[in-house]
């Protein structure tokens, strides 16, 4: 049966999300969310016809806040504002992320503080429905007021402009309308405004960021478990009174997961017997893993938060018809989030790099160099290394917030922005590389226990090394290892890792 996500403005998870925008499934207003957006659009239109001079409804935009608009042209302005706004560059956002630009602003339109007539949003909910998808560019906006370029975008092909993707096929955004049988609209008063300035596209890329660290934080810890096992570990690091005393959550709960992960294991020692102490990148995998943690729960908060807020500019009170000009398009808030998820995210590319020198290094593992049977006429994984490092030096560059900056626009009106989705899109490279990374280390450990005897793994090691096994065999002689890389990284991004490991040892925290 399909899916069906309702949307009321309120309720809207990460998960779901996710499954609008990953797996297809379909979604409705609420019959609640309906009549808040009817109710908002009769204060609009009682303003309009006593001829208010309210900012966007019947006034220029930006620093032409002080011109007011004749009636008559207040269509023309709607239309312009789109037009105008579509300006973005690069290349197109993919798929995922475009279909959850189209549910963010669906979803904040819903609450009913935006004006907008309800068969806009019916329009815009037929487009997610169909599969008419607007070509957005990824580039363009500075954040603030709200995400206007991939908005404006997104919106082109509603009023029959722009293109689109529809069916897999690239068109215009008139044929892709007519083509999936959605009559294309004239915006009216408020409607172009209600429609473009919010955070719909930072978020949009932010929520499915999140949802991918929260795969991902799980698997470090998988990987850096196996790599435990692959150089004989000192287990009695990860003893849960060395973390009561120091009690941050990210730090106790990864603790655990390498107890649980490794539980059964006849490869770690205790403290003592092979050595006293091993590297900070074996021993404070709690310590460093555990700091991302609890970054990635300040952010996921702020994404939950933004996936139920209205982002648009005025807003309108059905309560009293009182309609305000604030600052609720201002992406700050996601910008300092998403900054922060891409410094916690590439963390874990850094320590894994490391873990894969100790995996590969002869001096450093006590394992054949780079981890190939016949040394010289191969080079192993030596290389592999390279590559990694490679994508934790560029993860650190990327990791450079972009909220730190603001080019203040529209002729200094608008004086600070957020260049939050520049944020969010780092976000997600960097998230990107980390999988990449901790794919060549899940390929390094593998090999590196097939020198030793991977009967001896723990129950969740056991399982991640023989989910990799299922898809990439011990290299014997050089090989294009891009070609495993891949495979293991496609497990990652789908999860298949945390998948394996819970049902073998139990649910990770």
């Amino acid at each position: 049966m399909e899916k069906l996500v309702y949307l009321d403005g309120n309720s809207l998870t990460i998960e779901q999300v996710v499954d609008v925008c990953r797996h297809g499934a379909k979604v409705a207003l609420t019959e609640e969310a309906k009549k808040a957006v009817q109710i908002s659009r009769d204060i609009v239109e009682e303003n309009v016809s006593a001829g208010k001079v309210v900012y966007g409804l019947s006034t220029g935009f930006g620093k032409f806040v002080n011109v007011a608009i004749p009636e008559e042209d207040l269509d023309l302005l709607q239309y312009n504002l789109i037009v105008s706004d579509a300006c973005g560059v690069g290349d197109p956002f993919k798929e995922d992320v475009t279909r959850a630009i189209m549910l963010l602003r669906i979803n904040a339109l819903a609450k009913g503080f935006s004006g907008i007539r309800l068969s806009t949003v019916e329009t815009l909910v037929e487009m997610l429905n169909k599969g008419v998808h607007p070509v957005i560019p990824e580039k363009g906006s500075v954040g603030s007021s709200g995400d206007l370029c991939p908005l404006a975008h997104m919106v082109m092909p509603m009023i029959g402009e722009g293109e689109a993707i529809y069916q897999g096929k690239l068109m215009s955004g008139q044929e892709a309308m007519k083509a999936a049988g959605i009559p294309v609209i004239s915006l009216k008063a408020k409607e172009g405004l209600a429609l473009i300035n919010g955070t719909c596209a930072m978020t949009g890329v932010g929520s499915l960021a999140v949802y991918d660290a929260s795969i991902l934080i799980k698997t470090a810890d998988i990987a850096a478990s196996l790599t435990v096992d692959a150089l004989e570990g000192i287990i009695s690091a990860f003893d849960p009174r060395i973390h009561a005393i120091r009690p941050h959550k990210g730090q106790i709960d990864v603790a655990s997961n390498l107890r649980q992960i490794l539980d059964g294991s006849g490869l770690t020692v205790p403290q003592g017997e092979l050595r006293v102490q091993d590297a900070y990148t074996l021993r404070c995998v709690p310590q460093i893993h555990g700091a991302s943690r609890l970054a990635y729960d300040y952010v996921r908060k702020v994404i939950e938060t933004e996936l139920n807020s209205v982002t648009d500019n005025p807003l309108i009170f059905p309560d009293n018809g009182d309609i305000f000009s604030g600052g609720n398009f201002h992406g700050q808030p996601v910008a300092v989030a998403m900054d922060t998820l891409g410094i916690a995210m590439a963390e874990y590319a850094n320590v894994s790099e490391r873990r894969i020198e100790r995996l590969v290094n002869p001096a450093l593992s006590g394992l054949p160099a780079f981890l190939t049977p016949v040394e010289g006429l191969n080079d192993g994984f030596m290389v592999a290394q390279y590559s990694a490092a490679a994508l934790v030096s560029e993860n650190k560059v990327l990791a450079h917030p972009a909220c730190v900056d603001s080019i203040p626009t529209s002729a200094n009106q608008e004086d600070h922005v957020s260049m939050g989705t520049i944020s969010a899109r780092k976000a997600a490279t960097i998230i990107s590389h980390v999988q990449s990374v901790l794919a060549v280390e899940l390929i390094c450990a593998a090999q590196a226990i097939d020198f030793k005897d991977s009967s001896k793994l723990g129950k969740g090691t056991r399982a991640a090394y023989e989910l990799l096994r299922s898809e990439v065999t011990f290299m014997e002689t050089d090989r294009a290892i891009y070609l495993d890389m891949n495979k293991v990284t496609a497990q990652i991004r789908a999860g298949k890792y945390v998948q394996v490991v819970e049902q073998a040892a139990g649910t990770l925290r």
